[in-house]
């Protein structure tokens, strides 16, 4: 997949999905958590979509500019986390799951939002003649679907503090909640080892293939 394109096509085939995904990420969590009682993240100018105010420069330049030059065909990345107060919140154990969940379901809605791009890409193609000239959309579509599905899946692993922990967190029982929130200060080095591990691939992998297959079903791609 996309041998056949130059570096230049391929950063930015790949860079604008990716940008986009981690950046709406990160907003949506600061418009849910507004819409709850927290300003802290409007307040500090993280409710918008210019990616420069979420670049984290490892997580969002560093690390995925390396994968996209090896050639990896995988893809990760992420952005500076919104600022959340967890007091502020109305009622914060409820509102907080509600705020992680936010990550993910905007990542949902916008692999299914490059699907019906890529759809119409197709549509394009086969109504004007297109040939090849439309190669890096239909790439860009598939990069936009693929990265958005990994984004919404690693978030919802059930490990602080991933979105998926969060969310966990709020719907078990104080005491319960309480013991999951002691893993929190280990989750990166958690991650680490499923990663080194090749475990996170393994998990990750089929999932990724299933939602996609199920957005392509949907869509009728």
């Amino acid at each position: 997949m996309m041998q056949d394109l130059s570096t230049f096509q391929l950063i930015w085939v790949m860079a604008i999905p990716v940008v986009f995904a981690i950046t709406v990420h990160e907003v949506a969590h600061g418009w849910v958590a507004k819409q709850f009682g927290d300003p802290t993240a409007d307040q500090a100018g993280r409710l918008t979509l210019n990616p420069f105010k979420h670049v984290d420069p490892v997580g969002t330049v560093l690390i995925p500019a390396v994968l996209v030059l090896a050639k990896t065909g995988f893809l990760f990345g992420w952005a500076k986390p919104v600022p959340v107060a967890f007091n502020q919140l109305d009622n914060p154990k409820r509102d907080m799951a509600l705020v992680a969940a936010a990550g993910p379901g905007i990542n949902l809605v916008m692999a299914i939002g490059w699907g019906v791009f890529l759809k119409l890409v197709f549509a394009t193609a086969a109504w004007f003649g297109l040939g090849g000239d439309i190669k890096p959309l239909i790439y860009m579509a598939e990069v936009g679907i693929q990265i958005n599905l990994v984004l919404m899946l690693l978030n919802l692993l059930p490990i602080p503090p991933l979105d998926g922990g969060r969310v966990l967190a709020g719907v078990l029982p104080d005491r319960a909640s309480m013991l999951l929130g002691r893993i929190e200060p280990f989750g990166l080095v958690i991650m680490i080892g499923l990663l080194a591990t090749g475990v996170l691939a393994g998990i990750l992998g089929p999932l990724v293939g299933f939602a996609q297959q199920f957005i392509f079903a949907l869509l009728g791609l």
